[in-house]
């Protein structure tokens, strides 16, 4: 499975100003800089707790097969298209009755293809993520994005470490999904 984001989550605005106003930075030199780190600090809460903590539109490559097959990503709150991809040649839009969709318990995704044609793998386009706007974003999860992003720039020098600091994971912990493979 691959995963691409389509339309991703907006960090500029009042994200950033938020985390220009924790690390005490008047200017806007380093803008571009801080919005990455608030993405990438967004992707660790992602992988922390298990749920995109914004709302995103992605999507996934995936075998063209007969089993359901469940999305990576949670929440999902509507998968949108199904496209069928050939070993040559252009995409293509599978038919409705060539697949089925199941939004189950727990905002997840899942889909099986019942007739793929030409297609080896399929990609599936999706609306996914906690909060529809950072304003909308639970004060834990929103200070834990924060917090990390500080984190990491004030470290940028460092030798990363992999992980984020216990205060970032305590304000993300009440969120985080534990699966049991």
């Amino acid at each position: 499975m691959k995963r691409a984001i389509i339309a991703p989550a907006e960090f500029g605005g009042a994200a950033l100003d938020e985390l220009k106003h924790w690390l005490a930075i008047t200017t806007t030199q380093d803008d571009a800089a801080l919005t990455a780190l608030l993405s990438a600090s967004a992707d660790m809460c992602e992988a922390f707790c298990g749920l995109m903590p914004l709302a995103a539109t992605c999507e996934e490559i995936w075998p063209a097969r007969g089993e359901w097959q469940q999305l990576t990503v949670r929440p999902v709150h509507a998968i949108t298209a199904v496209e069928g991809i050939p070993a040559e040649g252009p995409r293509f839009i599978m038919p409705a009755d060539a697949f089925e969709l199941d939004l189950g318990e727990g905002q997840t995704g899942s889909f099986r293809i019942l007739r793929k044609g030409a297609a080896g793998r399929v990609a599936v386009r999706f609306a996914a993520g906690f909060a529809p706007g950072w304003g909308s974003l639970p004060e834990g999860l929103r200070q834990g994005i924060i917090r990390y992003a500080g984190h990491l720039y004030r470290e940028r020098d460092a030798a990363p470490d992999g992980s984020p600091p216990a205060a970032v994971t305590a304000l993300w912990r009440p969120w985080r999904e534990m699966r049991i493979a």
